[in-house]
Formats: C-alpha cells, sequence, structure tokens
C-alpha cells in the first residue's frame, strides 16, 4: 500500500474516531394524551367518521327542500324529523352539515397536506443547501407570507374564480409559506446535532442524511403543526365561503350555512348556530389535541410554531 493511501486511510479513521462517542439520534417516545386530548381525539374521529359517511345516513339530501317553510324548529311532519329545524329554504339542517363536513373538512385536509408537501419539500431543501439556493427560497416564501391570508385568497378568486380545485390550491400555495418556516428552521437545528455531523464522518450521502436522521427527527414538531396548521385551513375556507368566495351554491358547506341562515337569528332560528357550532368543535378539538402533545414537550413543540 502507497504512502499516501495509508494517509488518507488514517486520516479517516482518525475523524471516525473523533465521533466514536458521539450520542445516536434521540429515541423516538410514544405519545400519551391526557382525558382531555382523549376526548378531542374522539371528536376529531367523529368527524372524520361523518365526512366519509356523512352523505349517506344524512336523513335527507343536501338540496331538498323538505320544509314546507324557511327556519321551521325541529318538528315531524309528513316528510319526517327535521332534528336541527330547516334553513332558510326549507332544507334540513342536519343533512346539510353532514354534507357540508365532507366539503369543508375534506378540502381543508387536502390543502393541508398539499402545503405540507410543498413547504417541506422546499424547507428541509433549503436548510440542507443553504446558500443562494435558501436565500431565494426564503425571500421569495417572506414576500408571499407578507401578505394577509385573505386578502391574497380574495385577489386569487377574483382572478381565477371560485372552484373547488382552486380553494385547494390557493389554501395549500399560502399556509405553505408558513411549514416552509417550521421545516427550515427544523432542518437547520437538526443539521448541526452531533449526530449527523457522525453521520457525514462516516460517508453517508445527503439524501441517506435526510431520510435516516433529518426527516426522522423532525416528524414529531411536524406532524403537531400539521393540526395547527389545519385549524387554520378550515378557518380560511370557512371565512371565504362566508364571504360568499368559497364552496358554491347549491352544496352544502359550513361556513356558508352560517352566512346564509343569519337572518333566522331574528326569528329565534338556530339554523346559523349549528354549523358555527360544527366549526368550533372541530379546530377547539384539533387545539386541545395540539397543546396537549405540546405540553408533553415541555413546550418546545410550541416555541417553534409559526
Amino acid at each position: 500500500m502507497s504512502e499516501d493511501n495509508k494517509t488518507k486511510e488514517q486520516e479517516v479513521i482518525a475523524k471516525l474516531d473523533a465521533f466514536a462517542e458521539l450520542p445516536d439520534a434521540p429515541p423516538k417516545r410514544r405519545l400519551k394524551l391526557s382525558w382531555t386530548g382523549k376526548i378531542a381525539v374522539g371528536i376529531v374521529v367523529f368527524w372524520m367518521v361523518i365526512v366519509v359517511i356523512g352523505p349517506y345516513i344524512a336523513p335527507f339530501h343536501e338540496m331538498d327542500m323538505d320544509g314546507d317553510d324557511g327556519f321551521l324548529d325541529a318538528h315531524s311532519n309528513e316528510y319526517g324529523n327535521f332534528y336541527l329545524g330547516t334553513d332558510y329554504l326549507g332544507r334540513d339542517t342536519l343533512s346539510r352539515i353532514a354534507f357540508g363536513a365532507r366539503n369543508t373538512i375534506g378540502i381543508s385536509i387536502v390543502a393541508t397536506l398539499l402545503a405540507y408537501c410543498i413547504g417541506i419539500t422546499l424547507g428541509i431543501a433549503a436548510a440542507v443547501k443553504g446558500g443562494w439556493t435558501d436565500m431565494i427560497i426564503s425571500r421569495v416564501n417572506d414576500s408571499i407570507l407578507s401578505l394577509p391570508a385573505i386578502m391574497l385568497g380574495l385577489i386569487a378568486i377574483a382572478a381565477l374564480g371560485s372552484s373547488i380545485p382552486i380553494l385547494i390550491s390557493i389554501a395549500a400555495i399560502i399556509y405553505a409559506t408558513s411549514v416552509f418556516r417550521i421545516a427550515r428552521a427544523l432542518g437547520q437545528d437538526i443539521m448541526v446535532q452531533d449526530f449527523v455531523e457522525a453521520a457525514q464522518a462516516r460517508g453517508e450521502g445527503l439524501w441517506w442524511i435526510i431520510k435516516s436522521e433529518v426527516l426522522p427527527n423532525a416528524a414529531m414538531p411536524l406532524a403537531t403543526d400539521f393540526g395547527l396548521r389545519l385549524v387554520f385551513v378550515v378557518l380560511f375556507i370557512s371565512s371565504l365561503s362566508f364571504l360568499g368566495l368559497g364552496v358554491q351554491p347549491p352544496a352544502s358547506d359550513w361556513g356558508s350555512m352560517v352566512r346564509e341562515n343569519l337572518q333566522g337569528l331574528v326569528y329565534g332560528s338556530y339554523a346559523a348556530i349549528w354549523p358555527a357550532l360544527a366549526i368550533a368543535t372541530f379546530t377547539i378539538a384539533i387545539n386541545l389535541i395540539v397543546d396537549d402533545i405540546s405540553a408533553k414537550a415541555g413546550g418546545s413543540l410550541a416555541k417553534k410554531m409559526v
């Protein structure tokens, strides 16, 4: 063996010895929820089941005008029971809530998943590559993040029109900016940890480090932030629908149901209250789960969320 090869081999061994006693990646911990967190999980699971089977178990179709008048109280008539009364057109409120869950929650989940695909990909890329890549992506992200979400949504809908694919795309792009920030911050924190330096000293490739070290250690904070981001998207979609720019009639949506039935409050109708309670129960339950998980982590997760 030549002297150059021996010298290179000794240098590699010296680097490995220097990292021999560095700690491995932190072990995964089991998630334990308090009783409030478990109740919140039950509420979220209930609404997710409604998203799947709601249209099949609803007493009426969302567009059926079976009430003989608008804003009827819960009562029986020749067509059946209106357990939560009717809306301003005589449509069953309970049925429209069941149908609307698929639009409100379904659109929000798809938009949030898309936002995470975009945000995590760009965030981890910026954290790992650094330099000009980080600067260019971060400046573009900051320019989008500087605009109010509702205003940006209104401008986009005015230009492109309102449809479910457009709503999903707009919400995904708007909230991918926040996901990018937390993914980038987590990636930068992890890339300077000892176990990443040890992997680099072993000669592991960049993709292996991202797949085996960065993503597993960022998974819990990102999963927790997913719940928080989902709440924001639900409120964003519901706000657009309340303004008449979200899901368009005759399709049901919780935000539009609140707007359409506000006049019923004057007549003592609860048709606007029930969809508002549906939004509240879903979003509050998710917030309780996020708070519970963050508390179990000593509040460290909440500090990273933006």
